[in-house]
């Protein structure tokens, strides 16, 4: 397929445009390469990822987290290579950072709240006026159980703080970078709170607060969305994708 009418595409279901972010999402680097028909899917950007799929022959790649962000900054150094590294191999490459978070289908909260079984959903945490985690109601599950879930369904290690009760019913979820929010999920009536990254100053929060905290890092967290929506345009176009995987393990 062309690629503006993939572009023109993405931009209305993820609603780019309307969307704020921290830094231009979207069509972000545009090659030579006009016809799409192999999308890579990953959630970064790295020399080592663009490799792998110009490999596989990839069209395009789609990120969760792209190359641009905040002020302007010079198409050098280590931005420099990986923009010739799309340029030299022809990949387009597209970004959806909050827009995939937020998204109510496809996105990393929504597919996380589908995974974990959660019922009756309430959206939350708006940083930049669009909502982007979820909250909801659980069949009764042991702490330990929920934290062996987790580990499988995103092949990942977390980290758990079980400061609240041993049987969970209400779950909070925020893909990526939300240790900071324990509070926050405490008071939409949350007893345990997924999530990605932390350090050493968030164990307090969950100690305070009577809170459990899993922490099942912030790559493992948004890698479902890119799958999710790589799923979806296969479906809706055709298209071949395949998910590149790069753990951070963080």
């Amino acid at each position: 397929m062309e690629r503006q009418q993939l572009i023109t595409y993405l931009d209305n279901y993820l609603q780019i445009n309307e969307i704020k972010d921290y830094g231009p999402q979207g069509l972000q680097v545009e090659t030579d390469n006009n016809e799409i028909q192999k999308i890579a899917l990953a959630v970064d950007v790295s020399p080592a990822i663009l490799n792998a799929a110009a490999a596989w022959d990839a069209d395009m790649l789609l990120v969760h987290h792209g190359i641009f962000w905040g002020k302007q900054q010079p198409i050098a150094g280590a931005l420099g290579e990986r923009v010739r590294l799309m340029m030299r191999h022809g990949i387009n490459l597209y970004a959806s950072h909050l827009s995939l978070d937020a998204h109510t289908e496809i996105g990393n909260n929504a597919v996380l709240a589908e995974m974990f079984g959660l019922e009756e959903i309430e959206w939350w945490f708006a940083p930049m006026g669009t909502a982007l985690g979820v909250v909801g109601n659980v069949r009764p599950v042991k702490l330990k159980t929920l934290a062996k879930q987790v580990n499988k369904h995103l092949d990942t290690t977390s980290q758990v703080l079980d400061c609240g009760e041993e049987v969970v019913f209400r779950l909070a979820i925020l893909s990526g970078a939300g240790a900071d929010q324990v509070l926050a999920a405490k008071e939409l009536g949350a007893d345990t709170y997924l999530t990605g990254e932390t350090s050493h100053a968030h164990y307090w929060q969950a100690a305070d607060y009577g809170m459990n905290v899993i922490f099942a890092g912030h790559y493992a967290t948004e890698t479902v969305g890119v799958k999710a929506l790589g799923s979806h345009l296969e479906q809706q176009f055709g298209v071949e994708t395949r998910f590149f995987d790069f753990p951070t393990q963080m």
